[in-house]
């Protein structure tokens, strides 16, 4: 019988959090009213633990099976309804057609005789002398005596007419399982797909809308794995699994009724035992929904670690963390298999349980039987339908249960889902209300201000500030890193509320403002601008959809970008890629200055907005900043006085707290904190922060290596030959159903007895073996598909960060994309594998064994019903092929919508400076469109296949009746030998229109294992994970670059590199300075072996690069690049990840963390190096960002230092100590430094001037200026 299984970091106020961790020192101070830093009222605590009371009951709420169907609409009640009742009619079909069987039986037995009260004396004078008839052997041997015409005759004359009749109604039922069939798949399908597109959409929506806190306390992997593999499992439990759950269950009531109305009494001893099925069938769901959830959780905080490698790839590869990342992403997938596991081992018991139950039930139904007929003279018949009915309740209640599991991990999956949409947002982008100023001035005032971040509650990061801000004028904020400037923006934008004071915009506090309204009305440029995964005119366009071409042109020229982007061949078609990342920092900045400018907002924040552009570009856009400053208010955040120094008001913070206020030159008289800022800065050269990250990009690469598909499913074969001994045990059963009707027509009492006794304990113990054997299939199968999809997610994991650099550059292999087909692909396989393999191995066997037994009684009738069986394979191969199709266009889909979750949750920040919540949303339900309407499409094809697959088995037994009431007229065939072959026929029938049901789970399994197969085989063109190669025992540090060409895959027609000939001295600092886009970063990653080069050699210690060990050459190297990244994990865990190949002590840490300047900071916080950094180090501003991938650079003690723009992000103060520290890191290392602060590389070894891709000047800082030059002209621009 087959069977198919199928401390968090927040930034949020306290006084509104929804998901708040405090600890019990600080809650127990907030409940005394004692001020903790900063305290809140009252009121705001009794909001606080009201909070707290909901979302208990949120966590609480009952999980019901109806809740699956939420989204449900009226069509899809009409939907649902019309599959329910198909469904429920299929469902009816197999048991009602036992009373076809009942007449067929009638009409053989009309005019039999009990064999008992026969004289056999008398028919014997009738046989030849070697013919002896018993009750035992009549049946068999009647034929071959001469009975005379008319005394006796076990056939009427009517009877093929009658026979044919009943098959007549046979055929007409399957007609209309046809019909039922397609109403049930097609229906549920559809109402299924429905909800599901409108569960993607409000689950993103939901995501998109919550405040900024949200993110705080819920990575952003885990939130984009939920839009992936729990929406999975909701739409494998909620579509047309459900209607064959609904029909099984309708055909174990149909039997249960039919088995009341033919014998009551045999029913009702039956089902004494079926509170104990049920009760067992409700532990087996319970469990399965409780280690579903497990399993998810773990798989969640994977795709977690996926999403923040793929994200952070060059970080990971220069620091040759791709093993460790691996252990990470392992021990998580080690954790949902153990779950797996269990889960497996739980249900293989509890389903072993269910069946033993059934055995018992056959056991128990079949002595009562034998008593009504010996004690009640009941007709054989009679009890057949009995037995049969319930026999087919039970086995119908078996095949409902793997259904059922899906609907009960669907119930898991969704619990996660509904607490998302549930958990209200308390600052909603989504809220219509509010004020929408006809005339927004822009005056600002913050009054007594406190805010602490809940993830370090202990720290007060803004006490009681108060300034003003008024229109037409320019604010600007200075003070160390972490003093509390970028707070002031986001609180503006009101990403957070603040606990106590007031921030006012013209004299209304922000929080009662139209959200939407208000951002709309803010211009914001970053320190870390984040660009979208478009076009550059689309990113532009971002800050105000409505914008014409010329509106776009203005801006991009105010920002000092429309001569970079009319140079790229697309001009403003130009693909940016993820992040920006095709574009140099300086190209990104100007991009975001231009996005923000052409909403000609009321407000202008900027922070640190021309960090990242040369001295040229940023005296432009300065210039244009400086002007489309005036007639609105400006707040500007700068570590490069110079840029501020017109300011109309300047206000100095220190620990949250405004220490002085005034202009530039009053500041300056006062010769306070300010004016030692000033003189701690170098105005002869400085001026410039922060960012270039060049590009790259791949072409497709030939896939070489042979590697067969076996690979994918070698690990079952290991461990499955000894796991189906059960498969055959259904076929057998029904044999032993059909013998044991000669129990029935024994004649003796005392032997009847005997032998029924025998058939109750055979019954018993084919359940005991059942048990045994269920547990071990489920168990072992379950370790094998556990073990498979572990290794498979391990091994894609592993082969994704094998591939060089320009692989991930290619946008179809963009981040979302890439942690979409790691969450799905192995997870399609695992549907097709381990325990969906012993249900085919049942299905097989259970075949198989019935078609043997059936050829061996009846050879002739067997073939007969074979005849129908291609029938069947062609419909299961018809499913196949087309649902293959449909899988591999939505596969695409989804992955296409993936990456726009994981855009826009990973960039919420930016998505909600921008008020894009909606325009992600749409784009997202844009792509949803295409997957629906080939799932519809889908639906309608697969319905009338399974319709089709179910009704051969009604015609196959219309024809076996017709064709053996024909051959038992002929006297070819006993009666038994019928009932035998088409017992083994129907079980075997019902396996294959079971595997049939699994063609779907197949289909995503073969095309996903492609995709697998051609990731494994694809070589990359730098292998990131090869240990081949040179280790240099004497490595200097000399490197010599000679006569580079490049141009980045994507981007053939640019040339970033063109004749580029470098010699660099081992010990020696060698400084790269030129505009934005010249090629400086793209040095940095052709020695850091990210590209090949198109042309020319790199030679370290005179070995051509790409001879050396690649690990070994990486290790090598201190890398710190203009846009730090750090990874969610702790402070002592991002130093340390400098140097993954070992243990790092903590001595070590706190001597890379001092020589950054960065220790003091760590030990003032509450958790010190423990402290978790965030997603991508959000709970730290830019300075202390940079600060610690400083340390973590410096604690590998490299021989080559490659300082990409690394003090950009720094104060001036902070910059003077972390500089001198560098500087005497840089001693006895060759040290390769950017930057666009000249002063910060006067000491150099050498300068080198770059322009479109080659050196134009080269010398020492005095040579240089001497010459009057480029490099003078660049000195000139940072006075």
């Amino acid at each position: 019988m087959g069977r198919r299984s199928s401390y968090d970091i927040s930034r949020r106020p306290i006084h509104v959090s929804d998901d708040i961790n405090m600890t019990s020192k600080m809650r127990t101070s907030l409940m005394k009213d004692e001020p903790v830093k900063a305290s809140p009222s009252k009121f705001k605590i009794k909001e606080i633990l009201k909070k707290e009371d909901n979302e208990n009951n949120i966590k609480n709420e009952k999980k019901t099976s109806t809740e699956l169907f939420r989204f449900a609409n009226k069509i899809d009640i009409i939907c649902i309804t019309i599959g329910t009742l198909a469904a429920l009619a299929h469902g009816a079909a197999f048991p009602l057609m036992l009373l076809v069987f009942g007449n067929l039986v009638d009409i053989f037995t009309d005019r039999s005789f009990d064999l008992c009260q026969v004289n056999f004396t008398l028919l014997n004078s009738f046989c030849p002398d070697n013919i002896h008839l018993t009750n035992k052997n009549f049946r068999n041997e009647y034929q071959k005596c001469k009975f005379p015409q008319g005394n006796f005759t076990l056939i009427n004359d009517h009877f093929m007419s009658n026979i044919g009749k009943q098959s007549m109604r046979l055929v007409i039922m399957g007609c209309g399982i046809i019909v039922v069939g397609y109403f049930q798949v097609s229906f549920w399908s559809i109402a299924c797909e429905r909800q599901t597109r409108r569960l993607r959409e409000t689950l993103l929506r939901s995501i998109l809308s919550k405040e900024i806190a949200y993110f705080d306390t819920h990575k952003t992997g885990q939130l984009s794995t939920r839009l992936t593999e729990d929406v999975n499992k909701v739409h494998d439990g909620t579509g047309d699994k459900v209607g064959s759950a609904l029909q099984f269950v309708a055909a174990f009531f149909t039997g249960l009724i039919l088995g009341f109305i033919r014998g009551w009494k045999l029913t009702f001893v039956i089902l004494s035992v079926s509170p104990l099925l049920f009760i067992s069938a409700y532990i087996l769901t319970t469990v399965t929904a409780t280690m579903t959830s497990q399993e998810l959780k773990s798989y969640a905080k994977a795709g977690a670690i996926a999403e923040e490698v793929f994200s952070s790839i060059r970080t990971v590869f220069a620091y040759n963390g791709a093993a460790y990342e691996s252990s990470r992403y392992e021990k998580h997938l080690s954790s949902a298999r153990i779950s797996g596991i269990r889960k497996g081992g739980l249900n293989g018991l509890l389903m072993g349980a269910v069946w033993l139950l059934v055995f018992c039930t056959y056991a128990l139904g079949f002595w009562y039987g034998a008593k009504l007929v010996r004690d009640e003279k009941f007709s054989i018949g009679g009890i057949l339908i009995v037995f049969f009915s319930i026999i087919t309740a039970v086995f119908s209640l078996g095949q409902a249960a793997p259904h059922l599991q899906s609907v009960a991990q669907a119930r898991g999956a969704a619990f996660t889902l509904w607490q998302i949409i549930d958990t209200p947002s308390t600052i909603s982008i989504n809220n219509s209300n509010g004020v929408k100023k006809e005339d927004l001035i822009g005056d600002i005032k913050f009054t007594n201000v406190n805010f602490v971040y809940p993830s370090r509650s202990d720290v007060s990061v803004l006490n009681r500030l108060s300034f003003a801000a008024q229109r037409g004028q320019t604010t600007a904020l200075v003070g160390s890193s972490g003093c509390g400037k970028s707070t002031c923006m986001q609180l503006l934008q009101r990403f957070y509320d603040p606990i106590d004071g007031s921030v006012e915009i013209d004299g209304i506090q922000v929080s009662q403002y139209n959200l939407t309204w208000l951002r709309q009305h803010i211009g914001v440029v970053s320190q870390e601008p984040i660009l979208f995964q478009t076009t550059i005119k689309e990113n532009i366009l971002f800050g105000k959809m409505t914008a014409t071409q010329d509106e776009i042109v203005q801006a991009a020229r105010m920002a000092n970008a429309h001569d970079f982007i009319m140079e790229l061949p697309d001009k403003y078609d130009t693909l940016v890629g993820e992040r920006g990342a095709q574009l140099s920092g300086g190209q990104k900045q100007r991009i975001a200055i231009a996005r923000a400018l052409i909403r000609n907002p009321r407000i202008l924040l900027l922070d640190e907005a021309t960090s990242a552009l040369d001295r040229e570009s940023e005296g432009i856009v300065q210039d244009a900043l400086d002007r489309a400053s005036k007639g609105r208010t400006t707040i500007v955040i700068a570590h490069r006085l110079s840029t501020i120094r017109n300011a109309s008001k300047i206000i100095v913070l220190e620990k949250g707290l405004v220490i002085e206020e005034g202009n530039h030159e009053t500041l300056m008289n006062a010769r306070g904190v300010y004016h030692g800022l000033v003189e701690a800065q170098n105005l002869r050269m400085e001026n410039n922060d922060q960012k270039e990250l060049e590009n790259d990009e791949d072409d497709d690469i030939s896939i070489d290596n042979e590697l067969n598909q076996s690979t994918l499913i070698s690990d079952h074969n290991k461990s499955g030959h000894n796991r189906s001994i059960k498969e055959d045990q259904i076929s057998q059963k029904a044999d032993q159903i059909d013998e044991s009707q000669e129990v029935f027509e024994e004649c003796d009492p005392n032997v009847q007895e005997k032998r029924v006794l025998n058939y109750v304990l055979f019954f018993i113990g084919i359940g005991l073996i059942t048990l045994f054997t269920m547990f071990l299939q489920s168990f072992l199968f379950a370790i094998s598909g556990e073990t498979l999809t572990q290794r498979l997610r391990s091994r894609i994991f592993q082969t994704l960060l094998q591939q060089e650099i320009a692989y991930f550059d290619q946008p179809e292999n963009n981040t979302g994309a890439l942690c979409t087909r790691l969450a799905t692909e192995a997870s399609d396989v695992q549907g097709a594998t381990g325990i969906r393999i012993g249900t085919m191995l049942q299905n097989i066997a259970n075949l198989g064994v019935g078609i043997i037994l059936a050829l061996f009684y009846g050879w002739s009738l067997t073939l007969l019903m074979l005849a129908f069986v291609p029938f069947m394979i062609v419909a299961g191969f018809l499913q196949m092929y087309l649902l293959t199709g449909f899988a591999n266009k939505d596969k695409k889909a989804l992955e296409n919508a993936g990456k726009i979750t994981v855009e826009s949750i990973s960039n919420i920040r930016t998505v909600a400076q921008l008020t894009k919540e909606k325009h992600f949303g749409d784009e997202y339900c844009k792509l949803l469109d295409a997957c629906f309407k080939n799932s519809i499409r889908r639906a309608h094809i697969f319905g009338l296949l399974f319709g089709f697959t179910d009704a051969i088995m009604f015609f196959g037994m219309a024809a076996l009746f017709s064709f053996g009431a024909w051959r038992v007229q002929q006297g070819a065939m006993t009666f038994e030998n019928v009932m035998l072959i088409l017992n083994c026929i129907l079980f075997g029938a019902m396996a294959v229109g079971q595997a049939s049901s699994m063609a779907p789970d197949y289909s995503k399994a073969i095309n996903s294992s492609k995709k697998i197969l051609g990731l494994f085989q694809r070589v990359p063109k730098i292998d990131n994970s090869s240990n081949t190669g040179k280790m240099l025992e004497n490595f200097d540090g000399e490197i010599d670059l000679n006569n580079l060409e490049f141009h980045y895959p994507n981007r053939r027609e640019v040339q970033v590199l063109k004749n580029f000939n470098l010699t660099i001295e081992p010990h020696k600092q060698i400084a790269l300075v030129g505009s934005s886009g010249c090629g400086k970063s793209t040095i940095i990653q052709l020695l850091e072996h990210f590209y090949h080069p198109t042309s020319g050699q790199i030679l370290i210690n005179q070995n051509e690069l790409s001879t050396l060990n690649l690990q070994w050459w990486r290790s090598q190297i201190g890398f710190v690049s203009q846009e730090p990244i750090l990874f969610d994990a702790t402070i002592r865990e991002n130093i340390a990840y400098g140097d993954t190949s070992r243990v790092v002590s903590m001595e070590e840490i706190e001597h890379a963390a001092k020589s950054a300047n960065i220790h003091e900071f760590i030990t003032n916080l509450p958790q010190q190096y423990e402290t978790n950094v965030g997603s991508k180090g959000t709970q730290l501003s830019g300075g202390e960002k940079q600060r610690i991938a400083i340390a973590r650079a410096l604690i590998r003690n490299p021989k080559v230092l490659l300082l990409d723009e690394a003090t950009s992000a720094l104060d001036a103060e902070n910059e003077r100590i972390v500089q001198e520290a560098l500087d005497q890191a840089s001693k006895g290392r060759t040290t390769i430094v950017i930057a666009h602060r000249l002063s910060t590389i006067q000491n150099s070894d050498r300068i080198c001037v770059l322009r479109r891709g080659h050196i134009v000047e080269s010398g020492k800082h005095d040579e240089l200026l001497a010459r009057k030059g480029y490099y003078y002209r660049l000195a000139q621009s940072n006075k």
